[in-house]
């Protein structure tokens, strides 16, 4: 096997092993494992491209940083690392606006509503729990939300694989933090959890796919 495969075994099955840690509830797992999720996906990309993004390592960077710290009970820890991704999505956002050569008023107006419907519902569902969490809960919708329009903007301009990757990334990053706010101010539930590690790992692989796309490393460059 190279490097590649080894790599990618290693990252599903550290993910596997981390829900697993959510299902049976044992914390041991879930300290070891999650924080090897990000960065094996790291050494992955690493090892699938010869010229690497940076700013696609700085949001990996900055995941890693939110998983380690989202890992710990209190609300500092919770406040930094949703700050570290809110940086992320930043990254995200600057990655796919370097994609898009084009623009037009109908296209931006069409990818908004969805993306304002859906933070529109989350919002007024959890307002009332929010309290002094509502202005930084906003921001970071606002920024997921953000990601999700300029994602469907590029891939209504392209009608790629590559930009289809990274609007169905940010469709389901979307969707695990919103399970996330839900589980922490309107209603706690295990199942949320596994819930949210699930489709966060399914929304960074997403991405990661849509970042090598057209790039890999081919198995006879690697043999060279």
């Amino acid at each position: 096997m190279d490097k590649i495969k080894v790599t990618f075994f290693v990252f599903v099955l550290v993910s596997i092993l981390d829900i697993i840690g959510i299902i049976l509830e044992i914390p041991f797992l879930r300290y070891i494992f999650k924080p090897l999720i990000i960065l094996s996906l790291l050494f992955l990309y690493t090892f699938s491209v010869q010229k690497r993004l940076k700013w696609y390592l700085f949001a990996l960077g900055f995941s890693f940083l939110g998983d380690v710290l989202l890992m710990f009970e209190g609300e500092l820890f919770f406040i930094t690392g949703l700050v570290s991704f809110l940086i992320a999505h930043f990254l995200f956002i600057k990655i796919v606006l370097s994609r898009i050569q084009k623009y037009s008023v109908l296209k931006i107006i069409f990818s908004i509503i969805p993306f304002f419907i859906v933070f529109s519902l989350l919002i007024f569902t959890l307002k009332n729990s929010l309290d002094e969490m509502l202005i930084p809960v906003i921001i970071y919708g606002l920024t997921i939300s953000t990601l999700g329009v300029v994602s469907l903007i590029d891939f209504m301009n392209n009608k790629s694989r590559k930009s289809l990757l990274m609007f169905l990334g940010a469709i389901v990053f979307m969707l695990s933090d919103s399970v996330l706010a839900i589980d922490k101010f309107y209603f706690e539930e295990h199942f949320n959890k596994i819930v949210i590690m699930f489709t966060y790992v399914l929304a960074q692989y997403l991405i990661f796919r849509s970042m090598i796309f057209g790039n890999e490393i081919t198995d006879t460059k690697e043999n060279e």
